[in-house]
């Protein structure tokens, strides 16, 4: 590696040693069949894992955003605890990559590799940043996921713009949505109702005809979760 792409590795060390010190193994039960995985937890909660993150970059700021890039890849792929994978996730939160486009394989990996709705959920709001930042080229981006072999990949390409609101780009919206109404898959179904339910903070009318326009190729769960806001649940 360059010099830009060096490691930060006092920021790996002051992470993964105060996670360590927070380790609740009680805690670390509960969290690990909460999330039904095999991977192990340490048992500390997310806030604490955030401000964990926030203390190590403080104390070791990053020197570039390639140096950053390669740090969350780093502690992702040599992860040995959840907490260490959600500390990868809140590193590129950094000022030095927002709007980053060269960080997108990193979200794509974590979404990939991660295969579960805690990490692919996790990084929907840095890809609704890259959307507004990038917007043609991140558009197709989701077009394409939208369609992938990989669920999550699909999952993520519905729930990119749940934090958009008023920016929402509802053609955009509405064409991921139709690409995935005939799968059976829970987390797509609750996704699909999901990024609905947000839009419809902002556009009820559009939500409410676009639902009664689909109605006949939506699961009740979907339905449900897209109108719990509005009030005009269709019939199951």
């Amino acid at each position: 590696m360059g010099t830009g792409e060096r490691i930060n590795e006092a920021v790996l060390r002051l992470i993964r040693n105060a996670l360590r010190e927070r380790a609740d193994p009680a805690r670390a039960a509960g969290m690990q069949a909460y999330m039904k995985s095999s991977e192990p937890a340490l048992g500390v909660r997310v806030p604490e894992v955030r401000k964990v993150v926030a203390s190590a970059v403080a104390a070791a700021p990053f020197t570039s955003p390639e140096q950053l890039r390669a740090t969350v890849l780093e502690l992702w792929r040599t992860a040995g605890f959840r907490e260490e994978r959600y500390a990868a996730i809140d590193l590129t939160g950094g000022r030095l990559v927002a709007g980053d486009l060269q960080m997108l394989p990193v979200y794509e990996e974590i979404i990939r590799s991660g295969a579960w709705w805690d990490f692919a959920d996790g990084v929907s709001g840095r890809l609704c940043g890259l959307l507004q930042a990038h917007r043609p080229e991140m558009s197709a981006v989701l077009r394409s996921w939208s369609r992938d072999t990989d669920f999550w990949i699909r999952r993520a390409s519905i729930t990119a713009q749940l934090k958009a609101k008023d920016a929402t780009d509802a053609a955009l919206l509405a064409e991921v949505i139709e690409a995935n109404l005939a799968d059976p898959e829970f987390f797509i179904r609750k996704a699909i109702g999901w990024a609905l339910r947000e839009y419809a903070k902002t556009a009820p009318a559009w939500v409410a005809a676009f639902v009664a326009a689909h109605a006949s190729r939506m699961s009740p769960l979907t339905r449900r979760e897209a109108l719990r806001r509005i009030g005009q649940e269709s019939p199951a």
